[in-house]
């Protein structure tokens, strides 16, 4: 296993959320090949890169980026985790939201919490644990 610093694990991730949205690509390129993407409350779970870009491509299709909002909140590392918590705001335009508290037309808020795991500079899970709220 490669050593990294942990300032770089906070670059890969603020890149994989910058990107993942606007270029699904670029952002796979920061996972590993085994990745796991996962969220719990949706009783979601993707292996691999393929899996995860139908799921990001499925997701980011069903938004208005017109109403979206990203507030940071928070983002920290140790040497193999990053844990990165926001909130963001959209309306929903579609049904790529799998298992969504939610429907197209309404307006919502996530709170966010990412735990990534880290692996040689790369991201090889992503847990993305979810708030919705209607607005």
């Amino acid at each position: 296993m490669i050593t990294v610093p942990i300032e770089t694990n906070l670059q890969v991730v603020g890149q994989h959320i910058a990107l993942e949205a606007a270029d699904v690509d670029a952002a796979l390129d920061l996972y590993t090949e085994d990745i796991v993407w996962e969220s719990p409350a949706r009783q979601l779970r993707f292996e691999g890169k393929a899996a995860v870009a139908a799921n990001y491509r499925r997701m980011f299709s069903s938004l208005d980026f017109a109403t979206f909002e990203l507030e940071p909140i928070e983002r920290f590392a140790t040497g193999d985790r990053v844990v990165d918590d926001c909130r963001v705001r959209f309306t929903l335009t579609g049904d790529g939201f799998a298992n969504a508290p939610a429907e197209p037309g309404d307006r919502v808020e996530l709170r966010l919490v990412h735990i990534f795991e880290m692996r040689d500079g790369k991201i090889a899970r992503e847990s993305t644990f979810e708030i919705w709220r209607k607005l």
